[in-house]
Formats: C-alpha cells, sequence, structure tokens
C-alpha cells in the first residue's frame, strides 16, 4: 500500500515520512505473503486446468471405442460398380455373391389428355376430391378376367389391388381448378406423387404427367374423383384425372411408362424388388441397381479389420497424451532438483492409478476369449506408456474379430437367436445373466366370425362384398379413435382385406401406427396392429352406410400384451418387446425378445470394455463434484480467502500507517518544543549578569 509523506514544519532532524514508510514496508509483509501463496495456487488451477483438457480429449478419443460399431465396420466391393454398387453395415456377415441384372425398377408415369390453356379454369370449381391409391395391375391369364392387356396405355380386362399403404387424398376447388393449379395442389400435398405440365406443340399443348414418386409394380396408381358430402363429381376433372386401371372406361389417362420391379438374381436365386436400393436381400448389404447386366457382377464382403487397427492405435495415442501430460504436471528434474507444480500431489497420483488399474484389469462378463489388452499386444512399456505389437494385434483380429470388439466397447449377447441386447445403465453390472420369459409380447387384434368365403347378398355372387360410395367404419387404434372411409366397389375376401387396411393406414389421425389385414384360413377378416404390448389394440364398429356384421360380424378383440420375466433372477418389467432389470447386478439392463416360447431362454452376457469403462470414469472425474472438481473447488475457495486476508490486512495497514504519522509527528512536534525552550534557556542564561 502506499505511504503518505509528513514533513517537519518546526526544523527538527527527524523525518517522520522516512520512518513511517520504513516501518509500513516490515508491517507488509503479510502481503508479500499472501500473494506468494496466491500465485501458487493459481499455477496450480492452470496445471489442473491443463489436466482438465487432456482428460476431456481423452474421454473424447472413447467414445467412438464404446460403441461396438466402431468394431464391427464391414467392407464390400464390387467388380463392375458401374453396374451394381455395394455397401456394408456392422450387421453383414462375410460372403461373396454373383449379381445378374436384368430390369431395373421404375415408377409409372401417366399423361393426361392436352388442355389449350394451364391457367384456365377447369370445370365448375365445385369442391372436389382427388384420391389416389397405389397399387398392382394385373393383366396376367390369372386374373378375374382371365388375362388381360395394355395398349397405347390403356389397359383392357385389368385388374388393380391396392398395395394397403393407404389411399391419399387432394382437394380441386375454385382457387386451383386450373391445369397449373392442379399440379400445384398434387405436389403440395406431397402424398407421393409428383406432377409436372410439359407442353407437346400441338393444338392443345398442354399436359398434365403424373409420376408415382416410389418405383416398382405395387406402387401403380387408381385416381377416383368424388364430389363433397355427396355431391356429384366435377365432369370436366372426372374427365381429365379419372384413372382405373380395372375399368376399361375409367382411364382418362394413358401409361407412358408402367411400373416395373427390379429383376435380378443373387447366387442364382431370382429376385423382385420395387426399388433399385436393395437393404433386405443380403443382410446387412446395400445393393444400389444402377444398370442391367450382360456379365455377371461378383459382390465381396469382408470384415473391415483396419478400421480396428486404426480404432486400437488410435485407443494408445490417446492414452499415451494424457500420461504425458500427467506425467509433466508432477514431474520432478533432477538436475535441476526443481518439481512441478503438482509433484507428488494425490489428485494426479489417484488419476494416473485409476486409469492405470482399468487397463491392468480383465474385461469381466466377456463371452470370448479375448479379455485383456496384453492379448491383443497393447502392454505397459517401462516409461508408464503404452505400447502395441501390430503384428499381434491383426493375429487377434483375423482369429478373434468379435472378441476383440467386445474388449473395447459396450457389448450385450444373448444364447438365444430370438433376444437381443437393446442398452444398460450406470447401474449394470458386467456378467452373465439367465433369461426367463413367463409372457411373450403380443400384438393387439381383432378376429371376425363371418366367413367371406360364402357371403352372398343375392347381387354380387358368392364370396364377393359390395361397399358402397361414401361407407365409413369407426376405427380404434392404439389409443387413437377415427373415422375411416372405405372405398367404394366389390371385393373379394382378399380385396377387401386389402382395401380395409389401406383405408385404416391411410387415416391421418393414424400416424404412427398402422394395421395389416388378412383373411384365416376360416375365411375371417383379421386385423393385426403393428405394435407390441399393453398400448396395442384395435376394434371397428359401425360408421356411415355401413353394417360392420356384413364383412366382421360380431368378432373377438385381442389386446396386445407386455413381454414378461426375470434376468439374471431378479425382478424385471416389460413393455412391449423389451424387458429392463429393476433390481440387482441385471438392474438396468434391456433386452429385446422377439417372440419364441416361454420358459428359460439361455443367458444373456453383459461386457464393460475398456473404452466404456474409461469413459464412465472420465466423466465422473469431470463431472461436477468429481475428484477434479473437489480439488479446484477447494484451491478456489482458499484464494477467496486470500482476497478476504488481503482486504482485512489493507484495512489495519491504513490505520497503522495513520498511528504511525500521528505519533512521529506528536515527538517531532515536543522536540520542537523543547528544542525552543532549550534555546530560550540558552539565551536567558547568557543575558544574566556575570559575577566579578
Amino acid at each position: 500500500m502506499a505511504t503518505t509523506s509528513a514533513t517537519s514544519t518546526t526544523g527538527t532532524n527527524i523525518d517522520v515520512a522516512g520512518i513511517v514508510s520504513q516501518l509500513m514496508t516490515v508491517e507488509q509483509r503479510p502481503l508479500t505473503q499472501l500473494a506468494t501463496k496466491e500465485a501458487s495456487y493459481q499455477a496450480k488451477l492452470s496445471a489442473y486446468g491443463t489436466i482438465k483438457g487432456a482428460l476431456s480429449s481423452f474421454q473424447g478419443s472413447l467414445t467412438g471405442l464404446s460403441n461396438i460399431s466402431a468394431f464391427q465396420a464391414m467392407s464390400a466391393s464390387s467388380s463392375n460398380s458401374s453396374a451394381v454398387s455395394v455397401a456394408a453395415s456392422s450387421t453383414a456377415a462375410t460372403g461373396s455373391y454373383t449379381l445378374n441384372v436384368t430390369k431395373l425398377a421404375q415408377a409409372q408415369q401417366l399423361v393426361a389428355a392436352g388442355q389449350s390453356s394451364s391457367s384456365a379454369a377447369i370445370g365448375t370449381g365445385a369442391s372436389t376430391t382427388l384420391t389416389f391409391d397405389f397399387g398392382t395391375i394385373n393383366t396376367s391369364a390369372t386374373n378375374s378376367h382371365g388375362g388381360g392387356s395394355v395398349t397405347g396405355g390403356v389397359y383392357t380386362n385389368a385388374d388393380f389391388t391396392s398395395n394397403g399403404n393407404g389411399a391419399k387424398t387432394v382437394t380441386i376447388d375454385s382457387t386451383n381448378n386450373s391445369l397449373q393449379g392442379i399440379s400445384n395442389a398434387i405436389n403440395s400435398a406431397n402424398i407421393g406423387v409428383t406432377a409436372s405440365i410439359v407442353n407437346d406443340g400441338g393444338t392443345s399443348p398442354y399436359r398434365l404427367v403424373l409420376s408415382s414418386a416410389s418405383a416398382g409394380a405395387n406402387n401403380s396408381l387408381k385416381i377416383s374423383v368424388a364430389g363433397v358430402s355427396g355431391a356429384p363429381a366435377d365432369t370436366a376433372l372426372s374427365n381429365l384425372l379419372s384413372q382405373d386401371p380395372a375399368n376399361n372406361s375409367g382411364q382418362k389417362l394413358s401409361e407412358t411408362t408402367a411400373a416395373q420391379n427390379a429383376e435380378f438374381t443373387i447366387n442364382g436365386i431370382a429376385v423382385s424388388k420395387n426399388s433399385n436400393t436393395v437393404t433386405d436381400s443380403v443382410q446387412g448389404v446395400t445393393l444400389n441397381l444402377l444398370s442391367t447386366t450382360t456379365a455377371p457382377v461378383n459382390v465381396s464382403v469382408s470384415q473391415n479389420t483396419s478400421s480396428i487397427a486404426t480404432s486400437v492405435k488410435g485407443f494408445v495415442t490417446a492414452y499415451n497424451s494424457l500420461y504425458s501430460t500427467l506425467k509433466s504436471a508432477s514431474a520432478y528434474n533432477a538436475s535441476t532438483q526443481t518439481g512441478a507444480v503438482l509433484q507428488g500431489d494425490f489428485t494426479v497420483i489417484s488419476l494416473q492409478s485409476q486409469i492405470h488399474s482399468v487397463l491392468n484389469a480383465s474385461v469381466t462378463g466377456n463371452s470370448g476369449s479375448v479379455t485383456s489388452l496384453s492379448q491383443i499386444g497393447v502392454t505397459f512399456q517401462k516409461d508408464g506408456t503404452l505400447g502395441l505389437d501390430t503384428t499381434k494385434l491383426n493375429a487377434a483380429v483375423s482369429s478373434n474379430f468379435s472378441d476383440v470388439a467386445s474388449l473395447f466397447a459396450t457389448v450385450g449377447t444373448a444364447s438365444d437367436s430370438l433376444v437381443k441386447y437393446n442398452a444398460s445403465t450406470s447401474g449394470t453390472k458386467p456378467g452373465n445373466y439367465a433369461l426367463n420369459v413367463t409372457a411373450v409380447a403380443t400384438q393387439g387384434s381383432i378376429t371376425g366370425n363371418v366367413n367371406l368365403n360364402t357371403v352372398n347378398d343375392g347381387v354380387n355372387g358368392v364370396g364377393i362384398t359390395a361397399i358402397a360410395s361414401g361407407t365409413t367404419i369407426n376405427a380404434f387404434l392404439n389409443g387413437t379413435s377415427a373415422s375411416v372411409a372405405l372405398a367404394a366397389g366389390t371385393y373379394n375376401p382378399t380385396q377387401l382385406a386389402t382395401m380395409i387396411q389401406s383405408a385404416i393406414n391411410g387415416t391421418t389421425a393414424f400416424a404412427g401406427s398402422s394395421v395389416s389385414a388378412s383373411v384365416n384360413s376360416s375365411g375371417f377378416l383379421q386385423l393385426t396392429s403393428n405394435l407390441y404390448g399393453s398400448p396395442s389394440g384395435i376394434s371397428i364398429s359401425d360408421g356411415a352406410g355401413t353394417s360392420v356384421a356384413n364383412f366382421y360380424g360380431a368378432g373377438t378383440s385381442t389386446p396386445g400384451m407386455d413381454v414378461a420375466g426375470s434376468i439374471g433372477g431378479n425382478s424385471a418389467t416389460g413393455s412391449g418387446q423389451f424387458l429392463t432389470g429393476t433390481s440387482g447386478d441385471s438392474s438396468g439392463l434391456q433386452i429385446q425378445v422377439n417372440g419364441g416360447t416361454t420358459g428359460a431362454r439361455g443367458t444373456v452376457n453383459y461386457a464393460q470394455g475398456y473404452a466404456y469403462t474409461l469413459s464412465q470414469l472420465t466423466t465422473s472425474m469431470l463431472s461436477t463434484g468429481g475428484l477434479l472438481d473437489s480439488v479446484t473447488s477447494g484451491i478456489n475457495r482458499s484464494i477467496t480467502d486470500i482476497g478476504k486476508q488481503r482486504t482485512a490486512l489493507n484495512a489495519r495497514l491504513v490505520t497503522v500507517q495513520a498511528n504511525y504519522t500521528k505519533q512521529f509527528s506528536a515527538l517531532d512536534t515536543m522536540l520542537s518544543s523543547m528544542n525552543t525552550t532549550s534555546n530560550y534557556l540558552t539565551q536567558q542564561l547568557a543575558n544574566l549578569p556575570k559575577a566579578n
């Protein structure tokens, strides 16, 4: 702190300011000590900050390694990538495949009659509904007409069967009843149909072109035009857009491109798919069909061992970087006989010890033969770093591919092929757990009691069900109720099931839920929810213009049921197909039971690999209340306390300086007074008469 000068004004030789300044230098020594201590604390904080940064970087390098997929990368190659390109996921199996592509999948395209203007109004502008259904056009000899044909884009004696994915609607009224307006309305509805206008240069040049957004034979279009609220359909719109391939006179558009499946063989097995991107023919492999082939295309799928080697090398590098940081922060330089800021620090020693302990331990719960780092060539060196024997690593990867993966990541494996590990929590302990299933998850369903093969309304024939225009049913699906519009027509049992499935699945209120419909061996209608477990359920009842008794009767409803059982002898809770442990070492372990029987279902092995364990450890170290947070919080409290001590000391020094100044000023005044008295007495004595 600064000192205040005081100057003698009485002629004495006392330097009050100098004396006070020297005394205050002594008084201020505690401030210097506090500053030294604070600098030491700040240096430690800086060192701990460096360690936190290194731990965070180390934790980041572990994130990918904690996931089993990081070690399960597969690679795929094609001998002719311009015809067939391939990609493999972690679920793919090694193997070789030969492909021959004879057809590529394509989407149907339809073109409407030409119009003289793209902006002129078409029809009266009355509100009209366009209904788009997607399905298969059948002209084979096995159809209901004994065969059909297509000439000039128009079908004769064809059958149309909906694909059951749901019909979509678009509303046309006076605001959009031009050709351009219709095109815009269809595109804006995003219903799986794209519309465009082509000018062909003729007398009525503007032609509406409709394309199914999805390729494949089961995505052909059927377009129905109807009025709203029972009103008749607008004649002009109906004559322009109606398209029923099963009605010889109900086709107002012509087909320019027929919907077609991709046709190819895999190892001699014929395959037909509605897309040129095929993901379900070879497990874990995506085939992109780009052109037909004149020669076989060879596809090879193999383990991507190089990715594992790269991951393990990255792990070793990340650890060595962290170790170097910890060592530098706590090192002792023998030549200079000086130690680093954190030399001998308990926190650093504890960090090193805990990480070293994890790396030296074996992985428990791993069902494989590889349980330690040394088995894959990762060992500690004399200087404390990790070393990697790449030859040993490559040999381990080649002979124990999946075991190396489970050495690092969190892995769950089940002995039952219908049981799958799904998730775990921090409370789940590694181990081998017996699984016992007391109930298998089911889907909600209903089964009618009307034999659709023998129904007879006296008009349409045996086995034919007629649905009138404007018919609806009320459906309850997975907790949601809605009115479902049924498409008018006459249906055999299979067609009726498909139509009802399409109608329910196309109802907006049921978005996210769906049903599958079929006819069982007794001819009864069956509807099954896509959802498993207690929330799954379905029922139907009478709506407008129909009685479900005609095709469903007094059927039965079966609610969905959650899976139930125990894991490792401990209690577990079921939700749909997922069973989650709620107590004991298996608490938080979640598995999926995909059907099968009740009773003992084998075992589930759960292992926490090195990367996962270290990631959890570093998270706890860096978390609020963790090891580093506790020590730095303590240091910050000490620094705060030093600040308080400094403030109090500075306040005391002000008082001390004032007292010193006052005391020495008083002394100076007193000495000055005494000096004056002395001078006076001297003068008086000098003036006394002298004795002879």
